[in-house]
């Protein structure tokens, strides 16, 4: 039976044969969840998918996320109606 830290079904398995000719079960990280909108739960572009938190620290700053105000937190959509509301003084 497999450690505790691998039964978990998110992870992928693949099996190798070794060259001794065993088969074993290679486990790859767990899967990772799309970048969502605060305000409307849209998924986000410009912010890479399919990251652990791990290989996200090793990215350089811009390729994390869009570089505009909000980048990585609001969809376009929702940036253009919070900045018409805030120059409209409705905020």
């Amino acid at each position: 039976m497999p450690r505790p830290m691998y039964r978990s079904k998110s992870l992928k398995r693949k099996k190798l044969r070794t060259p001794s000719g065993k088969v074993v079960t290679h486990y790859t990280g767990k899967r990772t969840g799309k970048p969502h909108c605060y305000e409307c739960g849209a998924i986000l572009g410009g912010v890479p998918r399919g990251l652990r938190p791990y290989e996200m620290s090793r990215l350089p700053k811009t390729k994390k996320r869009p570089e505009r105000k909000f980048g990585g937190v609001l969809c376009p959509k929702c940036l253009t109606v919070m900045i018409k509301k805030e120059v409209r003084g409705q905020v």
